[in-house]
């Protein structure tokens, strides 16, 4: 393999004795890159994912990605990005593995659906339905071969030209977490973890109905254009999947009819023994369901509405505390390095019997890989809710008149307080920058005041992500649901232009950035680009 001279980036070189040649790069990642490629044997396109972490330097993992990809070249399905051929090519002194895929002119699914938020909010319900299904009919025939995806998200689902589905990285997740890399030995766990299944987050076994949970995830994101869990690490977002219940889609679109909300919440039951039993099930549901959905109608999205963000923040490993292996959790199963005093409680009841796949956490990577690096949660000992008692403070010791004499101050002062407030003359004239005269003298009834713990660090702004495709631009950092004040002041160490929405709404509280134009992720140039913002007033719509 011939090297352009950037880490990562190989266009111009060749593979498999230069029979394929690569071309333009199409995505990359923290754990692969994906070329358009040439194969000069075919005279066909095709796109070739290369791994360019030291996983592709160990000879176990490269065995095993060479034989869970023999098995993922057996699929055959409409909706199935076909695998054509997988080897190894020497980079740096050491074999680094490649696969060589279909090339599917279209687009990630995240990429639909994004242009369907900036459109209408959210995907149309029976566009969202459909995909979803189609994605089910590829898992049905991946499961009847007894291939776990592990990573289903939007950034490994594929859209043609024609809106034909394609499901893409089968079985590559199973041999990135085969437990003999030195990432894994080293407690890490690569993965996604807005998808990842309670029973993944949890290091479980997984079987076929750990693929359904994570569909739910996507239908649900598809549905109201966010997703049902998020928080400020990747740790408590798995702390959310095991201990939080999503809300309802219909909370936040509120044409998503009540058949489509029992799918969704079947699909995302904690238990796997309480969500459907197979792919073809679900699809059958999904099918039953687009005949309760009006075909065309546009979604409508409850402003200021969305899942509780932040569920587990400041959740440490503690949540998730070390089990001995003699514990009862399968071979290979990560631990962490803490020694918290008592694990989480667990929302449901007794274990799965862990079917025969390797049972450590999934993988992330799409189309570009969107993954990363996570500390693994280690699993509490059982599915049995635990419950923590906890003793009550004592009381402070009381002293005898002091605070009597401290209240005594405090009620005077506040009664000097509303005398001059009353005194002082009032500027209701046009240059009053609040018209609006409830809020001028006071929050309405149903204020919610500010949470300034939800911060963001200035080094989001002043070190932010490149974009991929375009090295001239930045990601533009997440702001949502963060506090106003850390974001200002993370924008003005970047020198970053802001402009500033008050919106009046309570369930995120006073100072909470709700909505954001460039959205969190979206390439943007800073030095043409104004961070449009929209903020709580704290007071109800």
């Amino acid at each position: 393999m011939s090297q352009d001279g950037t880490q990562g980036r190989y266009a111009g070189g060749s593979v498999a004795g230069g029979r394929y040649q690569l071309r333009d790069l199409l995505g990359e990642g923290g754990m692969a890159s994906v070329y358009l490629a040439y194969d000069s044997a075919l005279d066909r396109q095709v796109a070739i994912k290369t791994l360019h972490t030291e996983l592709g330097r160990e000879a176990a993992f490269r065995e095993r990605f060479r034989r869970e990809a023999q098995a993922v070249a057996k699929l055959s399905h409409t909706n199935i990005v076909s695998v054509f051929d997988t080897g190894e090519d020497d980079l740096g002194g050491a074999q680094m593995p490649y696969i060589v895929m279909e090339y599917v002119e279209g687009k990630p699914l995240g990429s639909v659906l994004q242009a369907d938020i900036e459109a209408y909010g959210a995907m149309p319900a029976d566009k969202a339905l459909k995909i979803t299904s189609d994605v089910l009919a590829a898992l049905e025939t991946s499961h009847e071969m007894g291939l776990v995806h592990r990573d289903i998200k939007p950034g490994n689902v594929m859209m043609t030209k024609r809106n034909v589905v394609k499901v893409m990285d089968f079985g590559i997740a199973r041999a990135m977490q085969s437990g003999v890399t030195s990432m894994t030995q080293t407690g890490m766990v690569v993965g996604t973890p807005q998808y990842l299944s309670p029973e993944q987050a949890l290091g479980r076994g997984v079987d076929a109905r750990s693929d359904l949970y994570s569909v739910g995830i996507m239908l649900f994101q598809l549905l109201t254009g966010r997703l049902p869990f998020e928080a400020d690490s990747p740790l408590a977002i798995a702390y959310a999947h095991v201990q939080e219940e999503p809300v309802a889609p219909s909370s936040i679109n509120r044409s998503v009819p009540p058949a489509v909300d029992a799918l969704v919440a079947r699909a995302l039951k904690k238990n796997p023994n309480e969500r459907f039993p197979s792919a073809a099930a679900m699809a059958d549901e999904c099918a039953r369901v687009l005949t309760t959905v009006h075909p065309g109608a546009a979604p409508a999205i409850v402003p200021g509405s969305g899942p509780t963000q932040g569920s587990g923040s400041g959740v440490g490993s503690a949540v998730f505390p070390p089990v001995d292996q003699s514990g009862g959790y399968p071979q290979g199963s990560v631990q962490t390095p803490y020694q918290p005093p008592t694990p989480a409680p667990s929302p449901y009841g007794p274990a799965t019997p862990a079917p025969a796949h390797t049972p450590t956490p999934a993988p992330a990577y799409g189309y570009p890989n969107q993954g990363y690096a996570a500390p693994t949660p280690a699993p509490p000992a059982a599915y049995t809710p635990q419950h923590v008692t906890h003793s009550p403070a004592p009381a402070p010791a009381k002293k005898k008149n002091m605070p009597l004499v401290v209240g005594a101050i405090a009620v005077a002062l506040l009664a000097i307080g509303g005398v001059i407030y009353a005194l002082v003359p009032k500027d209701n004239g046009t240059e009053n920058p609040n018209p609006n005269p409830e809020q001028a003298t006071g929050q309405k009834e149903g204020f919610k005041g500010p949470d300034r713990s939800k911060t963001i660090k200035t080094t989001e702004c002043t070190q932010p992500d490149e974009d991929s495709l375009d090295p001239t631009k930045v990601k533009t950092p997440d702001f949502v649901y963060k506090n106003v004040r850390s974001v200002k002041e993370c924008l003005q160490a970047a020198g970053w232009r802001v402009q500033e929405k008050p919106v009046d709404e309570n369930q995120w509280g006073q100072e909470s950035v709700i909505e954001q134009y460039p959205r969190g992720g979206q390439p943007m140039d800073p030095e043409k680009t104004t961070i449009e913002l929209q903020v709580s007033t704290g007071n109800p719509a």
